[in-house]
């Protein structure tokens, strides 16, 4: 390798890997603030990261298998047209994330909308869709406890019942609902031909074995099994099985995560930050938090806001909605952006403002809604 070659790296590297760059700079920034100490090991949710790695794995394995051809290849039978196609990968996201929580939801459902339009020629609604199945999964989780991590967090601290819970929840759920058909309906209504026809069976017996593996990782969500259970045994069932799933995990995402959680921890722990922030949370939880979600994403700000007041409601509902915005609001959405980049190399700077148009006007839609029904 020459010289030039050598000083080239750095640029490519950050090229290719932006949020990751932004994120680590982010994290070392903030340690000149708070310097490394034995606190900093609270900061990472290893339950998640787990889970991400092993979904991730997971996912990739049944990408080996063809699972999602043939599942797209089905839906697309079922559903016969671009628009109706759209609309069911939406709703399979937005249902998904009520289930498997947001982030399990886009890693589960953003291959499958990829191979729907891979296969029917259609690649240049991939940005629309992917960003789509991105609110799809940030907002559609927001209705259940469990629906978003930062939804159980504040159920769990405020002590919320279940019944409050959704009803709180249940009109800006609703609203969400009714935005994401109607862009649906936006895409063309035109017949999908499949480019190439992949015969084989959906359920063979190593997709079983995989989607057991899958159902595993999530159950390591909701603290069924400890995480270092599933650190351990589903890299061993993929090396027998498909070791070179390993090989096609996304590490820089979860690179990515653990350079948010020191950055999110650390500002934590800024005593004018916290101050501020205390200050803000008194004059109007909800434009506060939706705000804080725009910088430190919606989970940090849950755990970082609930500190500071005990008007749950405005903040819960904050902390959901301000998942929509910037790339970092939710840590979700850095999926779905290394997912686009993956597939769809050199169009960044058009998906970012396409990304942008979306969820700033899902955004603003939904909390104007929102402040009505709360202030009046």
């Amino acid at each position: 390798m020459n010289g030039k070659s050598i000083l080239t790296l750095p640029y490519r590297f950050f090229h290719k890997n932006p949020i990751l760059c932004l994120a680590f700079l982010l994290a070392v920034a903030s340690a000149f603030f708070v310097p490394p100490d034995g606190a900093y090991a609270g900061y990472f949710d290893f339950n998640t990261l787990t889970c991400l790695f092993c979904t991730l794995a997971v996912v990739c394995a049944l990408q080996d298998a063809h699972f999602f051809t043939i599942l797209a290849e089905r839906l697309v039978r079922l559903t016969g047209t671009l628009r109706m196609a759209v609309l069911s990968l939406i709703v399979i996201t937005f249902l998904g994330s009520m289930v498997l929580a947001n982030d399990m939801a886009l890693l589960t459902f953003l291959p499958l909308g990829l191979t729907v339009l891979r296969s029917t020629d259609n690649m240049k609604y991939l940005a629309p869709v992917f960003i789509l199945q991105n609110i799809s999964a940030n907002l559609g989780g927001m209705l259940t406890p469990f629906g978003n991590p930062q939804n159980l967090y504040l159920y769990s601290h405020f002590e919320i019942p279940a019944g409050e819970f959704v009803q709180i929840m249940f009109p800006p759920f609703l609203m969400a609902v009714i935005l994401l058909t109607v862009c649906a309906f936006c895409f063309p209504a035109r017949r999908l031909i499949l480019k190439v026809q992949t015969p084989g069976k959906l359920m063979t017996r190593k997709n079983i074995f995989f989607l057991i593996l899958f159902a595993f990782s999530v159950a390591i969500v909701f603290r069924f099994f400890p995480y270092w259970v599933g650190l351990i045994s589903v890299p061993v069932c993929l090396f027998f099985t498909d070791r070179k799933a390993l090989g096609e995990v996304d590490y820089g995402l979860l690179m990515t995560f653990v350079c948010f959680f020191v950055f999110a921890g650390n500002l934590s722990r800024i005593d004018a930050v916290r101050e501020f922030l205390s200050s803000l949370l008194a004059k109007n939880p909800l434009l506060v938090s939706i705000a804080s979600c725009q910088v430190i994403s919606n989970v940090p700000s849950a755990v970082l806001l609930s500190n500071f007041t005990t008007d749950y409601a405005p903040l819960l509902v904050g902390v959901n909605l301000g998942g929509a915005g910037t790339l970092i609001a939710s840590l979700a959405s850095l999926i779905t952006f290394r997912k686009y980049r993956k597939y769809a190399p050199g169009n960044t700077v058009r998906y970012t403002l396409l990304f942008s148009a979306f969820n700033f006007g899902f955004l603003l839609l939904l909390t104007a809604a929102e402040y009505f029904i709360l202030y009046g």
